[in-house]
């Protein structure tokens, strides 16, 4: 087990910490984000999905569950579970769908989704810390 910290001076270094990411997946995986609300989770999906070539609107999939993203030849699955009242809601959506070794999948709020999410590839926890955040990376 890895880990890393490093500090987001801005909403561009968190876009540059996605892009980055973006380059150690190339295939499928899954990638637990961590922090609370406004912490800049889904600035750091949109920094990760734009290195990928996407280009348009990235938003939480707050009310959805997930927001699938279709690029080229790979597909990669967007969660957002802070609205998710009992893991088992996931079995009903047909999660162990979402999860198929091709697709990268990212999931916010990973704790409220219990025994159904898996274990992760990369763990990330932002937080905020003085003017900027905190980004601490824990590779499984």
């Amino acid at each position: 087990m890895k880990k890393k910290e490093i500090y987001l001076a801005d909403e561009t270094a968190t876009l540059d910490l996605g892009a980055q990411i973006a380059q150690q997946f190339p295939t499928g995986g899954i990638i637990k984000l961590h922090g609370d609300l406004g912490a800049g989770k889904t600035t750091f999906v949109r920094g990760l999905l734009r290195e990928l070539g996407y280009q348009g609107t990235v938003k939480s999939p707050t009310y959805t569950l997930v927001e699938p993203y279709q690029l080229a030849d790979r597909t990669i699955y967007h969660f957002d579970l802070y609205r998710l009242a009992d893991p088992e809601e996931l079995e009903y959506m047909g999660i162990r769908d979402y999860l198929d070794a091709d697709a990268l999948c990212i999931l916010e709020w990973p704790d409220k989704g219990g025994a159904y999410i898996p274990k992760a590839d990369l763990e990330i926890n932002i937080q905020m810390h003085l003017a900027g955040r905190i980004a601490c990376l824990e590779y499984c």
